[in-house]
């Protein structure tokens, strides 16, 4: 049997895990923290598909490439809608439990939506919903295993990626830090990324604090592609309070509307849309407004929704309003816009194969071209099911190796990584490649990074035991910190996510839709440039259309 290495335990991480098993495979999936604990867990608006009557798959890739700014790959986004409708249809049968109305399954509208298709759970807990049904059926595939029944499945929590280990070109497994520190390495026939985002780049943003972006760097360590870097996204309403606990787009699709100091609905000035324009430009009218506040958060008006409506569609709002002491029903709640997703990441094809042979990449860690410069809100859980699925669909097939998920070649020793101020990383990126940018600010930031140290060659023994975990995240932030401020420097337009004041429009010239030419990519070693990538085409050797698969 093949063994198969995952390493995150999202929504990604745990599609794959559960397929790649049930495929015959043998398979250790690898997490940082517990096995619940992902990005997954706090996604709150849904997932969108083109489910129902009323809908179709051509409106939804419409929706798509329109949110994406030019930068989406159609035939990437081909896939995403047009499979998406089967794997929520899994979901449902891995006991997803979503909301219901008279009519059936209940869907929200969310914003640049040209219907209402977002399906969600536990009303504003999708995320939650999705993550525990998944971790139900991981632990149950894991505990069947130990029976000796079917293929095995093995769970190691508290266990970080350190880096990827390459032979002859290929990647042959992964050096991990296990929950006693101790550094080993862990051999795979195929290495499927699922470690989510990076969102701790940035002093404010919706992502837990595990979001640190080890997948990508130590991706982009090994040699692998990278792409997009500069395209994150900032969620336009976290709550202006300790935690920046995300404020769904759903209470705008619902009626919620922005207000200024005054009680000035401003978004009615930038865009036909209003409150329920593209993401972008929704952050960037509010970073605008705040701006000529001196500073002061807008504020978010959900009063006329009810506290009916309010309670019951959005609970976990609502309780994180009360632990700030609002009360949202009577009054308007401060927002401000916070980092949220990345659309860039590792560069793969449909398949979710990257440039390295034996490496896969999926869910937010991976740049599929489905999102282009701005992912469609509600996308991101579909994107992860989607090409997880397509993922372990493109394994090599099963072959009988000796017994054990996977061979330990025993303890890596070696340095530990410099100390890093994280606290400087975030404010600079924050102030020089956040919502707004200038060329003059990222070539101070870039400056001012290349000065910061990074790994040293040689071990540190001034790091303590119980802060190595931290050592290494805060290295690969600096890393992905320098990557991204020359991604932003190098694209010289404003598009989607990406905006700057020198260059406020944006060129046709660095818009490519189909191919992923003059992407800014990058490679281990070599200076940021414009180069040419993998084309996104059909792979023949598997099937191009949604698949039920049996999920049980």
């Amino acid at each position: 049997m093949t063994r198969v290495l995952v390493v995150g335990s999202g929504l990604a991480g745990l599609i794959a895990a559960v397929r790649a098993t049930d495929a015959g495979h043998q398979v250790t999936l690898v997490t940082k923290a517990a096995l619940p604990d992902s990005n997954t867990r706090w996604a709150q608006g849904g997932i969108a598909a083109a489910m129902f009557p009323d809908d179709s798959v051509k409106s939804h890739v419409q929706d798509t490439l329109r949110a994406g700014a030019g930068l989406c790959d159609p035939v990437a986004v081909h896939v995403l809608c047009s499979e998406g409708p089967a794997r929520v249809r899994d979901l449902i049968r891995f006991g997803v439990d979503f909301d219901r109305d008279e009519s059936g399954v209940t869907r929200g509208l969310e914003a640049a939506h040209s219907r209402s298709r977002v399906l969600h759970a536990g009303g504003d807990a999708t995320g939650a919903a999705i993550e525990a049904a998944l971790v139900a059926t991981v632990r149950e595939r894991a505990a069947r295993s130990l029976r000796g029944v079917g293929a095995r499945l093995r769970v190691q929590e508290h266990t970080m990626l350190v880096d990827l280990t390459v032979q002859d070109g290929r990647v042959t497994g992964a050096v991990l830090l296990g929950p006693d520190e101790a550094l080993r390495t862990i051999l795979a026939d195929t290495v499927i990324l699922a470690t989510g985002g990076a969102g701790e780049l940035f002093p404010h943003t919706t992502n837990p604090a595990l979001a640190t972006g080890d997948g990508v760097a130590a991706a982009w360590r090994a040699g692998a592609s990278v792409a997009d870097l500069e395209f994150y996204q900032f969620h336009p309403t976290a709550l202006a309070v300790p935690g920046t606990p995300l404020v769904s787009e759903a209470v705008r699709g619902e009626g919620a509307v922005l207000r200024n100091a005054l009680g000035h609905r401003f978004m009615l000035d930038l865009h036909p849309d209003a409150e329920l324009a593209p993401r972008d430009i929704v952050a960037r009218g509010i970073a605008r407004e705040m701006t000529r506040q001196g500073g002061e958060p807008v504020r978010l008006d959900a009063t006329g929704l009810g506290r009916e409506l309010l309670e019951r569609r959005f609970p976990t709002i609502t309780a994180a309003c009360r632990a700030a002491d609002l009360d949202w029903a009577v009054e308007s709640i401060p927002v401000a816009p916070a980092a949220h997703y990345w659309m860039g990441g590792v560069l793969t094809d449909i398949w979710g194969r990257t440039s390295l042979p034996g490496l896969f990449a999926v869910g937010e860690v991976a740049r599929t071209g489905a999102h282009g410069a701005n992912r469609l809100a509600s996308n991101s859980l579909l994107e992860a099911a989607v090409f997880a699925d397509r993922a372990v669909r493109a394994l090599p097939l099963p072959v009988r190796v000796s017994a054990g998920v996977s061979v330990v070649t025993g303890s890596t020793t070696g340095g530990l990584p410099a100390s890093v101020d994280r606290d400087a990383v975030q404010q600079l990126m924050w102030e020089c490649a956040g919502v707004l940018r200038s060329g003059e600010k990222l070539a101070e930031a870039s400056v001012t990074l290349a000065d910061w140290a990074t790994r040293p060659t040689g071990p540190d023994e001034t790091i303590a035991p119980n802060m190595r975990v931290r050592a290494y995240e805060d290295a690969n932030l600096l890393d992905l910190a320098r990557v991204t401020v020359a991604s932003a420097l190098a694209r010289e337009e404003s598009r989607g996510a990406h905006h700057r004041s020198d260059y406020p429009d944006g060129r046709l010239e660095l818009a490519r839709t189909v191919a992923w030419t003059r992407t800014v990519a990058w490679n281990r070693g070599t200076a940021p440039d414009t180069a040419d990538g993998m084309r996104s085409t059909l792979n023949l050797d598997h099937p191009t259309e949604a698949e039920e698969a049996i999920a049980c």
